[in-house]
């Protein structure tokens, strides 16, 4: 496996505990809203956590794809509950450019072209 660059890599660091920390700060309200929301705001922050570790010592499942599931699976959740809702709860079209959502899809949104930018390059070194 084809190390990322060092920039790319802190560049997913901060951009997975970005994601992480949003969750975190969040959680609270998540629960407030329904408990499996809160829950997986709690794993989101948790996991983050773990795929950092493993992006810090280029793992490729345990880090990088550990984040992609993190961070594409928040993006896509978010599109979700702004569009046709989560189960038991409506969809919120007024609240796409809530801070903390916008700030959670930057992060997210970073990490998974990233993400792929990276699997491009692998696969050019590699033929």
């Amino acid at each position: 496996m084809t190390a990322p660059s060092p920039f790319a890599k802190r560049l997913a660091i901060v951009a997975l505990l970005g994601t992480g920390l949003i969750h975190a700060l969040e959680a609270p309200d998540a629960f407030g809203d329904a408990t499996y929301k809160g829950l997986l705001f709690v794993a989101n922050a948790v996991v983050a956590l773990v795929a950092v570790v493993g992006v810090h010592r280029n793992q490729r499942v345990a880090g990088w794809g550990l984040g992609l599931l993190i961070a594409g699976g928040a993006f896509l959740a978010y599109v979700l509950s702004r569009t046709v809702g989560l189960p038991g709860l409506p969809a919120e079209p007024d609240a796409w450019l809530e801070p903390m959502g916008v700030a959670s899809l930057a992060c997210e949104g970073l990490y998974v072209v990233l993400f792929f930018l990276g699997r491009k390059e692998r696969a050019d070194a590699a033929g």
